[in-house]
């Protein structure tokens, strides 16, 4: 799977997701750094890639309607350091294996992922 970091991604969180064998960008790769929600969402639309984040704003369902994007996942840990972020991360690629975030909203917390279904789409 194809994923890019947001600005507020430490670059050691990406390190579950090579080890999976996915592929990782960021926006600092691509010099987005300080740029608009809007255009790091587009270029993750045009480059294929679900955006990996902190920022709320990505999980605004009218701003952002998921399944017009290659999808969204959304890091929330009561306690952000290093381990507990790298830790959501492990989740995050324990669920790719059995599912897609494409075209939806994933909010991850510690133990839990809760998945915002497609419009018409149900479990």
């Amino acid at each position: 799977m194809r994923f890019k970091l947001d600005e507020n991604c430490d670059p050691r969180w990406q390190a579950p997701l090579l080890a999976a064998g996915h592929t990782v960008a960021s926006v600092f790769d691509e010099g987005l750094q300080g740029a608009e929600d809007e255009t790091i969402a587009s270029a993750c639309r045009s480059e294929g890639r679900c955006l990996i984040t902190a920022d709320l704003d990505f999980a605004q369902l009218l701003d952002f309607p998921p399944e017009t994007y290659s999808g969204f996942i959304v890091l929330r840990h009561p306690r952000p350091t290093l381990a507990g972020m790298q830790a959501l991360l492990e989740q995050v690629v324990l669920a790719v294996g059995k599912e897609s975030p494409f075209g939806r909203l994933w909010i991850v917390e510690p133990g839990r992922i809760r998945i915002h279904l497609r419009a018409g789409e149900h479990e």
